[in-house]
């Protein structure tokens, strides 16, 4: 049967910001699906001259039901692997006992999990722009260098904020901020395998949190595992090193599902 890769993009960004997994993933051999938030299905060019207005009314659970309808009708589960806020969505999609491994990258932490100052700085445009619970936001250029791709020279910073960068709905944020629709079960007994990826130098999920966020999935007797790269920021799914990234993610959940020997034949007949 067809192996199947579910990348769930974070906020502030689109499909696009995986390319680079896709591609990886594709040449072992897997079928790659990487769909957009609702309101972020058009083109990149047009997106990063505004997203529609409805974006600023998408609910945490709205994303995790849009996800969990793409999911179901596959013929089999899928590897989930989800960056950022999307990190979040893959945790609570498992938490649905939905996927055969699921990824977590730079998470956004579930209920439960306090994030550390350096976490809560990066959300304040957000969370003290006022009436921010129902419009949608731009991350500026400073932000992001300080907090998404601190660990880029700044030729690379300017490239990537002005290549993939666009706005993201605030009430996600708020939600998150208040413990709304982002709540799980961290004794669940019945979700799949999970991995919890952080970058040392990370400002936006900082290791600590992602650290904290994996002891708690602790409490489940279903395997949970915590990777931590050196010298990355929350750009880990683009800046240099990248595919030790993707490999890693793509190894462990093949290592938890047994599908590597499978995997990797396909990829050999391809």
């Amino acid at each position: 049967m067809e192996k199947t890769i579910v990348l769930v993009h974070g906020a502030w960004l689109t499909p696009a910001s995986w390319d680079l997994f896709r591609s990886l993933y594709e040449s072992r051999g897997y079928r790659v699906l990487a769909p957009a938030w609702p309101g972020l299905e058009g083109p990149l060019s047009t997106l990063r001259h505004g997203v529609p207005a409805a974006m600023a009314r998408r609910t945490i659970k709205d994303l995790v039901d849009h996800y969990a309808r793409t999911i179901q009708v596959l013929p089999s589960a899928p590897i989930l692997v989800g960056h950022s806020f999307g990190g979040l969505i893959v945790q609570l999609l498992a938490d649905r006992g939905l996927g055969c491994a699921a990824v977590a990258i730079d998470p956004a932490p579930p209920r439960g999990v306090f994030p550390p100052p350096s976490a809560l700085k990066a959300a304040l445009p957000v969370l003290l722009t006022w009436a921010g619970w129902n419009r949608v936001h731009t991350m500026g250029f400073k932000g992001f260098c300080a907090t998404f791709a601190n660990t880029l020279p700044p030729a690379g910073q300017r490239e990537a904020y002005d290549s993939f960068i666009v706005q993201a709905p605030g009430r996600i944020y708020f939600q998150a901020a208040f413990g709304i629709g982002n709540g799980l079960d961290f004794g669940n007994r019945k979700r799949p395998p999970l991995l919890l990826i952080a970058g040392e130098e990370d400002r936006t999920a900082p290791a600590s949190m992602v650290r904290a966020n994996a002891k708690r999935h602790g409490k489940s007797p279903v395997r949970v595992d915590y990777r931590e790269f050196a010298g990355r920021s929350h750009w880990l799914v683009r800046e240099p090193g990248w595919e030790a990234v993707a490999e890693a993610a793509l190894d462990w959940a093949e290592q938890v599902t047994g599908s590597a020997t499978s995997a990797k034949d396909q990829a050999t007949a391809a």
